[in-house]
């Protein structure tokens, strides 16, 4: 083909992007577009805007790093804002192409973005990437994969099944279809963060652009960190307690799959143990949340999720509270002023705060799980739905829910509370 578009969405980098390489092998000519949404600062029904300052910031600095990189090899990445699909089609016409290419997404938004774009007459080809394994791969159909995480792992490993290798960059990057698309204007001004961050991504090293993301993991597999990491992933503050990739991950500026490549590695180097196969667990459960949207599909937006439980209800007052950090408990207080302020939350306080708002304050889970899209930097649709409906007991939980004891959480993981002093809620 002659011209086609090349349609960047979570998968904001150039190594280890297979829908980028089929592209750049059938086009002579691409147009390289990142929509920015139209409605990302829209008022939720919860009564917040969908897309926080926060996740702005962090999406804006993988862009810029995607833009230089592309730049690098004589390429321009359009940036334009507004609604994806109308974008697109305006383009397509503008420079004759019929092809879209683009990541797969397997939530109802994206699969309907799609869905009009091939209604409008165009082609689009989607290539799924965002998980380590591939669901071909797999021990079982995706209509047959083990509801509950531990049968699904245990299948997995059972058949030794494995990630394939990451792909390079193109062999061949196509010149760049010129068009006169209404680009962004700038972005906004930068955020400032808390000296208390524990994902500080004003910090060059730390912000969203794919060299950034290399970048930790390389210095990661190569210090100490990845040798401890069970010891210490249930830190609650620190740059260091974690291997802080989920940023990176979640916008697409890393593959998992060089993220496990690094960590093969680094047990090549150095051996593996407990806390670097803890690494390869929490990625399964990461393509295991993956995987079950491409099972259950919208079923799992719904009120109910997998369950048959009737819609949860909901305190609007107590909802404010939490959201402000001001419920009067003060692990879940320090944890909710530190998203607020900094668009991180380590995993523990994440599950803790959760189940809090939906066990102790008797909150619709939906509602929590808007305030973290709307919040984290490392928002990922499919693990953000999978966790809160886990806890919720409506999704893959056998347990029917999982609810936390916020003062043994307190005493375990806080017990000088220096963490709860950090955020202004001891003294």
């Amino acid at each position: 083909m002659q011209t086609a578009i090349y349609w960047f969405r979570n998968d904001l980098r150039l190594v280890d992007n297979p829908a980028l390489n089929d592209a750049c092998r059938q086009a002579q000519r691409l147009a390289l577009v990142y929509v920015v949404p139209a409605g990302e600062r829209q008022v939720t029904r919860w009564g917040f805007e969908r897309t926080g300052r926060h996740r702005r910031t962090f999406r804006d600095q993988a862009l810029a790093g995607l833009s230089r990189a592309l730049a690098a090899q004589d390429l321009e990445l359009l940036i334009a804002a507004g609604d994806a699909v109308e974008t697109l089609i305006v383009l397509a016409g503008e420079i004759g192409a019929a092809d879209v290419f683009c990541e797969a997404i397997a939530t109802p938004e994206e699969l309907a973005e799609c869905a009009a774009l091939r209604a409008a007459g165009l082609r689009v080809h989607e290539c799924w990437q965002s998980s380590l394994l591939d669901p071909t791969d797999l021990p079982f159909a995706i209509t047959q994969m083990p509801r509950v995480f531990t049968a699904f792992r245990e299948s997995v490993e059972g058949a030794g099944t494995a990630p394939r290798p990451p792909c390079a960059l193109p062999a061949r990057l196509p010149a760049t279809a010129v068009a006169s698309l209404t680009l962004r204007g700038d972005s906004e001004a930068a955020v400032a963060l808390p000296a208390g961050a524990s994902f500080p991504f004003t910090d060059p090293r730390f912000d969203g652009s794919e060299a950034a993301g290399r970048s930790h993991v390389e210095q990661y597999f190569h210090s100490a960190a990845a040798r401890q990491y069970k010891q210490t992933r249930n830190g609650l503050s620190g740059v260091d307690y974690s291997t802080k990739f989920s940023p990176w991950l979640a916008l697409g500026a890393l593959s998992a799959r060089t993220v496990y490549d690094a960590l093969r590695a680094h047990e090549s180097r150095l051996g593996a143990n407990d806390s670097t196969y803890w690494i390869w667990f929490e990625l399964l459960w990461r393509d295991f949340f993956r995987f079950s949207s491409l099972q259950h599909g919208a079923r799992l937006f719904q009120a109910g999720g997998l369950s048959s439980l009737p819609p949860p209800d909901h305190d609007a007052d107590a909802f404010r509270r939490w959201c402000a950090g001001e419920t009067g408990h003060t692990l879940v207080d320090a944890g909710m002023r530190e998203l607020a302020s900094s668009g991180y939350l380590s995993n523990r306080l994440r599950q803790v705060v959760a189940s809090y708002l939906i066990h102790e304050l008797g909150c619709d889970w939906r509602a929590g799980a808007a305030w973290f899209e709307s919040r984290l930097i490392d928002f990922d649709v499919y693990s953000n739905q999978g966790n809160w409906l886990y806890l919720a007991g409506r999704g893959a939980d056998p347990r029917q829910g999982r609810r936390f004891n916020p003062d043994k959480q307190a005493a375990t993981y806080d017990p000088d509370g220096q963490y709860r002093m950090l955020w202004g809620v001891c003294r």
